[in-house]
């Protein structure tokens, strides 16, 4: 990245975090303070945009299998928990890195890797479940072509 692209990624972040301390007028802003967070994470983390692609896929996957309702929320329910785990697992980690100032401790690196692998085993069994629920009937579809 270039010096200008840094500066107005550090502006940007900056104008997104400053109501952060304030507690919601209202509901709206509530949802807006909510969706903030998700957008920072989309924008800024490569894992939640890949989690995201991959949940959608499954779940658009599952309506061209016209699965039951049943399976739908179980593949939407999975998909869901691991972007719920790697939004926590984000502001984990800027909180550690916040407390840190993002020098080495040895307490602030288990924190930030049992958070990753709560991610890690989420995602895996999010995969097995695509495997168990998915798999079946978009092999009998690619047998009847």
């Amino acid at each position: 990245m270039t010096e200008s692209t840094n500066s107005k990624a550090r502006s940007n972040s900056i104008e997104l975090r400053s109501l952060a301390w304030q507690v919601a007028p209202n509901l709206l802003q509530s949802f807006k303070y909510a969706w903030a967070g998700v957008a920072y994470s989309f924008r800024t983390q490569r894992n939640f945009r890949i989690h995201t692609v991959i949940g959608t896929l499954a779940v658009s996957l599952g309506l061209v299998l016209s699965l039951s309702a049943v399976k739908m929320a179980i593949i939407t329910l999975t998909c869901a928990i691991v972007m719920v785990l790697e939004l926590l697992n984000t502001a984990i980690e800027a909180v550690v890195d916040l407390t840190v100032n993002k020098n080495y401790h040895e307490l602030a690196k288990i924190a930030k890797d049992c958070a990753a692998g709560a991610v890690l085993i989420a995602a895996m069994t999010a995969l097995m479940v695509a495997v168990w629920i998915l798999l079946p009937p978009l092999f009998r579809l690619l047998m009847q072509i």
